[in-house]
């Protein structure tokens, strides 16, 4: 009998496209009988396939409209991820409103989110009372977070004479010094990979009074920036920095996970300087650029090879008729919530 094949079709707009469609990536797939097929975005998607799963990174209201059809055609496929779940991602404050939601207890560590408001107009921006929880500096942040060039526009704000320069709708978030060290934790389905870049340097009372504004579009990108001293990098020994507790990112997570039903998304985390184990999840993104994540094709393949794995099992507990509760699903609406993470690793580069 021959080997079932399964076939995914994804639907990514072309950047997203060229860096995460590899070679090295379909190669492995294929392999192990997964099928990345290019979902033809100039025609209708229910006329397209049949497709086993769709994986996309596409937003609006006729691409949802077409999902929706996918699905009524084809129920047993699965979409990764649903369109509702993606889109709380798309509001930086209900983003990270998802983080207060989540209940882990650990002995040693605690996590949170920086202090933050949403300003919606000028009026607002510059009236005194709205600041009263926040202080210089702050981090300007666009509220909507759509993955758009404009959305990725940020600012470090070091005091009142560079308001004038922000334009809202915006999220002020308080700037918390981290000892220039981002960690970024890469969440594939139960897979968890934590690596840590260069960031934002720390801010001293010196360096608040001779600046009003430094513009940049990604923190862990602002090494590049030519206002940045590259001798805080060199002194900083970014090998030598400690990575956070493996357990302890692992079970935020699997909670975050749990909590927005995604399974495909990162988020950032910084150690607050001030309390060396206190940890705050300053961004959540979805479907991020994966390709930068070590052994990424291995990560990817091993994930779809569950789902249509689980998919399979599945529809074979409901051919024959027997209650299905019981099984272990990874599907655009549903999350595991028990059982140990099997692929559970933490890496430094």
């Amino acid at each position: 009998m021959a080997e079932k094949r399964f076939s995914i079709g994804y639907a990514l707009a072309p950047k997203k496209q060229n860096s995460f469609i590899r070679d090295s990536l379909l190669t492995l797939a294929k392999s192990r009988g997964v099928d990345l097929i290019r979902v033809d975005t100039d025609r209708n998607l229910a006329d397209q396939g049949p497709f086993d799963c769709i994986l996309h990174k596409l937003y609006g209201f006729d691409w949802k409209q077409q999902l929706q059809q996918f699905k009524s055609h084809n129920p047993n496929a699965t979409i990764l991820d649903s369109p509702e779940a993606i889109e709380r991602l798309h509001n930086r404050i209900s983003m990270l409103q998802v983080v207060s939601e989540l209940k882990i207890e650990d002995p040693n560590e605690t996590f949170g989110i920086p202090k933050q408001i949403v300003i919606y107009d000028k009026e607002t921006l510059f009236d005194e009372q709205a600041w009263e929880t926040l202080k210089f500096p702050v981090i300007a942040k666009p509220l909507v977070a759509d993955g758009s060039a404009k959305s990725h526009k940020m600012a470090l704000v070091f005091n009142c004479d560079a308001l004038n320069k922000l334009k809202p709708p915006i999220v002020l978030q308080e700037f918390v010094n981290h000892g220039g060290v981002i960690f970024k934790v890469y969440v594939v389905g139960e897979h968890v990979q934590c690596v840590k870049r260069k960031s934002l340097p720390d801010v001293s009372e010196e360096k608040k009074s001779v600046e009003d504004l430094l513009s940049f579009s990604q923190v862990s990108n602002l090494a590049n920036h030519e206002k940045i001293d590259d001798k805080y990098y060199k002194l900083m020994h970014l090998d030598d920095t400690e990575m956070p507790p493996q357990s302890f990112i692992v079970d935020i997570a699997r909670g975050l996970r749990q909590a927005m039903k995604l399974n495909l998304f990162n988020f950032d985390v910084i150690r607050d300087a001030r309390y060396g184990n206190r940890y705050l999840i300053i961004d959540i993104n979805y479907f991020p650029g994966y390709a930068k994540m070590p052994g990424y094709e291995t990560v990817l393949t091993d994930f779809f090879c569950d789902i249509l794995y689980n998919k399979q099992q599945l529809e074979g507990e409901e051919g024959k008729g027997e209650s299905h509760h019981d099984l272990k699903k990874v599907a655009s609406n549903t999350c595991s919530d028990d059982g140990e993470t099997e692929k559970e690793e933490s890496v430094e580069v």
